[in-house]
């Protein structure tokens, strides 16, 4: 769902800037689900370490990519290029060039992740006039584990379209930017309308508007057509059904006496499950029950890729029993359940205005998820209590932070009760 429109004062762009991973193709599909299955058990976990280190901001993303490349020593480029064939788009890229090219802007895509090669191989499928990626070191057809170019570098896009700009004669008003993280801030300058498409935190606070959904829903964005009205699809609906349920866990806890301790061991044994089902989705394996529940409860770009939403959800269950003496622990859980998740539903449905830090949330959600959240811990505490949990949970939910909200949610709301006397 697009969060906000261009402002009509915005002239339409003449050039539409794309990332790539997490924009066109899956964020983590190709190297860690494809160009891994390759390598060893040792080589891959080198690489998810090097991935975490950069997604947690504990090292560049130059250094990242080296560390990631460096496992591919010796892997044939032709198999690499087969194996990033094998990626699928994400919904509506396809629909979003053949509109853009309807109506005359030209088109740049810029990747860090992935090879010019393959970059290129993309751009010629859209049409696209400009493609950038990074530079292989190769010999004899194999890969050394080296790799180069601008793209990799701090401020390498930047300087990439800042190029392309002098090219064709474009200042930062005629440009539009289409991505979903922190490495593609260096462009935002040099961009009059900067899009975020299921962005990290810091996208999400930048951005001018903010995309969840399919893709295609960046084009009012980026032109004069008007946004239709608000809808929430059925795979929404279903995965914010699930987060709601949530609240049966305190309920059930609570009211059949069973043991905090005994209750969290068992959300734990269900999500070692989940997390398997999903390494072996990766995989091209379905798992019977949970494969299909991941596959209509997944929004875009998450159906190709390892859905993490569920065991973030159930850690920020696990730790509200275990932290929280009851009932503040039930309390925290029906604020994080109840008010988040309809928050995500009426946001959707009939949100107008977004914060002006949080680009994808809108006011009217968080309001609804505040009466419902306090509505929900008002079951298990006082009303002094639920109200301040109610209000302290649903802040942190409307605020763009590098902790998924499924973790900060009933653990803020549990502290600022706690401390309620």
């Amino acid at each position: 769902m697009a969060t906000s429109k261009a402002s009509p004062q915005k002239p339409k762009p003449r050039l539409v800037v794309f990332d790539v991973e997490g924009v066109l193709i899956p964020k983590r599909r190709y190297l860690l689900f494809e160009a891994s299955r390759r390598l060893s058990i040792l080589s891959f976990l080198r690489m998810l370490w090097a991935g975490f280190l950069y997604e947690a901001g504990l090292t560049s993303l130059e250094k990242a990519l080296r560390k990631v490349f460096k496992q591919l020593q010796g892997l044939s480029v032709e198999d690499l290029f087969q194996l990033y064939k094998k990626i699928p788009l994400l919904q509506g890229v396809t629909e979003v060039f053949e509109e853009l090219k309807k109506s005359g802007c030209r088109t740049a895509l810029i990747s860090s992740g992935l090879p010019q090669a393959f970059v290129e191989d993309l751009a010629s499928q859209f049409g696209c006039e400009y493609a950038f990626g990074l530079e292989l070191e190769e010999i004899n057809g194999r890969l050394t584990g080296q790799i180069g170019g601008d793209v990799i570098k701090t401020k390498g896009k930047a300087l990439v379209l800042k190029r392309i700009q002098e090219t064709e004669g474009f200042t930062s008003k005629d440009c539009a930017l289409v991505a979903d993280d922190r490495n593609n801030l260096p462009m935002f300058p040099l961009c009059a309308t900067r899009v975020g498409y299921n962005p990290d935190f810091l996208l999400a606070y930048k951005s001018d508007a903010v995309v969840k959904g399919s893709l295609t829903e960046v084009v009012p964005l980026l032109s004069e057509t008007p946004i239709g009205s608000h809808s929430v699809s059925m795979g929404n609906l279903f995965r914010e059904t699930i987060h709601v349920a949530g609240f049966f866990v305190p309920v059930f806890t609570m009211y059949l006496g069973l043991l905090n301790l005994q209750v969290a061991f068992w959300i734990s044994m269900v999500t070692l499950v989940y997390i398997a089902s999903e390494l072996a989705r990766m995989l091209g394996l379905n798992v019977p029950i949970l494969s299909k529940i991941t596959w209509h409860a997944a929004i875009q770009p998450e159906i190709h890729e390892f859905v993490t939403a569920p065991i973030f959800f159930a850690v920020g269950i696990t730790l509200s029993l275990i932290i929280f003496p009851p009932p503040v622990n039930y309390a925290a859980i029906a604020v994080f359940t109840l008010g988040d998740g309809f928050a995500t539903i009426f946001g959707k449905k009939i949100g107008k205005h977004a914060f002006f830090y949080n680009k994808g949330k809108k006011v009217e959600g968080t309001i609804i998820g505040f009466v419902c959240a306090f509505l929900g811990a008002l079951v298990f505490a006082s009303p002094g209590k639920a109200l301040v949990g109610a209000a302290v949970g649903m802040v942190v939910e409307s605020l763009p932070t590098p902790v998924n909200d499924n973790i900060t949610i009933p653990l803020a709301a549990g502290l600022a009760m706690i401390l309620v006397p």
